[in-house]
């Protein structure tokens, strides 16, 4: 990792971070919420500075791991009319949604950029299958290795067993697809066992049964490997550069909820979780391919981010809006202290968690 891409992954923490807690922190002014301090970062500061206007002090923290939006009556009981506590629920709830709100946003709207910036956009529709290759060259296809571009090295499998060309492909399985990164997606996914394809073909729908790819192995888990090109669109006018877009973001979130249902489930290891050193070397690795990557790769992050911050879990955003609901349901708030008991038991854990996946990121450079 050289030193211009290690600064580059910290400015980009630095800047999801922001974004988050500048949706807390917009709405909360929004609903005039007495907030003490604006951080980013955490830690000990570095910089710091108090409005004179409105009390408010907006500090650069030592390390640039998380920030905060601290605001009258959060974790505390307070006399402050503007308290947080002191708001409706309706208010509290927008005000903890709106920073996962504000990643997933910024997200969406730099994947439309992206998708304007791509010369081509592409469809499920087969072009071309990949050629074949002897065995010999076969067995690269287990090592990893790349043929240079964006493929494995590997021979076209799935025309074997019925796939042809033109077909245009609608479900893998039941999964629905309606562009190639969806595609590329389900298959790598779903492709570890034989999967039922269903395509058009002559106008006619038709389920292909038991459709086989090749496989690799990554950081543990096992993949399909997509075999073959997909046609691009005809045309790159408005309205496919806002379909594209718009089904690139939802793929994201939906591959980043079942990137988490499989670590939870143990088809994915502790191997495949990073924390900022990893995230650091991936982005480092994405900077040294081009802006282009960089930037898709800081797109998953932030819509990461803010899925992740939904999680229902004490010390997230979700934990909060897990009491905001109950309170909504008993019309009678959780005792603050037991609330602020919860969620620091859910910091001390995260920071444990977060330790111990730094030390294997690490590790993992030896």
């Amino acid at each position: 990792m050289s030193v211009l891409n290690i600064i580059l992954a910290i400015l980009l923490f630095g800047f999801l971070i922001f974004i988050h807690e500048a949706g807390h922190f917009l709405f909360a002014r929004l609903f005039k919420v007495t907030v003490n301090e604006f951080a980013i970062g955490m830690g000990p500061k570095l910089l710091s500075k108090k409005s004179k206007k409105s009390g408010i002090v907006y500090s650069l923290r030592a390390f640039p791991i998380g920030g905060f939006v601290s605001m009258a009556g959060e974790d505390e009981v307070s006399d402050d009319p503007n308290a947080f506590n002191k708001k409706p629920v309706w208010q509290r709830f927008i005000i903890t949604v709106a920073g996962a709100a504000t990643n997933l946003l910024v997200g969406a709207l730099v994947m439309a950029m992206l998708v304007v910036a791509s010369p081509k956009l592409y469809t499920t529709r087969v072009l071309d299958f990949f050629p074949e290759l002897p065995k010999t060259d076969i067995s690269s296809v287990e090592k990893g290795h790349y043929d240079g571009i964006d493929h494995f090295f590997r021979s076209s499998v799935s025309k074997d067993f019925g796939l042809e060309k033109g077909d245009l492909i609608t479900k893998v399985n039941n999964k629905r697809v309606y562009i190639y990164e969806q595609l590329s997606y389900q298959v790598m996914r779903l492709g570890t066992s034989p999967v039922d394809l269903t395509v058009i073909r002559d106008g006619k729908e038709i389920v292909i049964e038991d459709v086989q790819f090749e496989k690799f192995s990554s950081q543990g888990a096992v993949f399909g490997l997509l075999d073959f090109y997909t046609a691009p669109e005809e045309s790159k006018d408005l309205l496919t550069v806002a379909k594209h877009s718009v089904l690139r973001a939802s793929h994201t979130v939906v591959m980043i909820w079942e990137s988490l249902y499989d670590l939870v489930s143990g088809r994915y290891g502790m191997e495949a979780v990073s924390g900022p050193v990893g995230v650091t070397q991936a982005l480092s690795e994405a900077a040294d391919e081009g802006a282009y990557s960089f930037t898709y790769l800081a797109v998953v992050i932030s819509m990461n981010l803010g899925v992740m911050n939904l999680l229902p879990l004490p010390a997230l955003d979700g934990g909060r809006i897990v009491f905001l609901l109950i309170e909504a349901v008993r019309r009678k708030p959780v005792k603050q202290e037991i609330e602020a008991y919860i969620n620091f038991a859910g910091i001390v854990a995260l920071m444990l968690l977060m330790v111990l996946v730094c030390i294997k990121d690490v590790f993992s450079f030896f």
